[in-house]
């Protein structure tokens, strides 16, 4: 990409969406957090600058985010996501949205009946937002912290492959590798990974199981 563009993480007071902004951050983007109240919005925003020092992240109610970037992620839990986009609808038009949600339940997720996230998500919001799905699969806490080295890799759907590659480099910048790996429809066989993950973590005395792509 030529220059840095300005990234909305919209329901993004999480640990994946801070997660997120740190490292986007911390490589020069322009990152709004964004949230459904400002006031929230605003005090993560402070502790995400102070653990990097400078005043670099911005925070909004999600729709003037929304607004304001060329690039926007979904973050939200999964009982949220058709709240959200419904009421993102309008601000979201002509952007890319990418649609991190897994719809997965606890304590015990099971993968979730098909059409995936994103594809419910391409239908509310209309042809003049293209959705990708990526992030589905990556441990949330990991991402914070900025001096261990991210060894996973995202797949990425979309039905236009050029969005698909722009978030991939962005994806990049944010320490981890970007596979395409097909349409929105794909995306479902990504919400019922992250299911996996989560009994790897819990049988396997594992912490932070991932994806990682091999034979390449």
């Amino acid at each position: 990409m030529s220059k840095k563009l300005t990234i909305a993480i919209l329901g993004g007071t999480g640990h994946e969406g801070t997660g997120l902004a740190l490292r986007w951050a911390s490589n020069g983007y322009d990152v709004i957090i964004g949230s459904r109240k400002e006031e929230k919005a605003l005090k993560v925003t402070d502790e995400i600058n102070e653990i990097l020092g400078k005043e670099l992240v911005r925070g909004m109610e999600n729709g003037p985010a929304a607004r304001e970037a060329d690039i926007n992620v979904l973050t939200v839990v999964a009982t949220a996501h058709e709240a959200a986009l419904t009421g993102l609808k309008d601000d979201l038009q002509g952007k890319i949205l990418v649609d991190a949600t897994a719809r997965i339940k606890f304590p015990n997720p099971k993968p979730p009946a098909p059409p995936s996230a994103a594809r419910l998500a391409q239908d509310l919001l209309g042809d003049d937002v293209r959705v990708v799905a990526a992030f589905q699969n990556i441990p949330a806490s990991a991402l914070k912290n900025l001096e261990k080295e991210l060894d996973s890799d995202v797949l990425v759907c979309a039905d236009n492959r050029e969005d698909a590659d722009q978030v991939s480099e962005l994806i990049r910048e944010a320490g981890m590798n970007a596979f395409y790996v097909g349409d929105l429809d794909i995306a479902i066989t990504l919400e019922g990974i992250t299911a996996v993950l989560v009994y790897l973590n819990k049988f396997n005395d594992i912490k932070h199981a991932s994806i990682k792509i091999v034979g390449s």
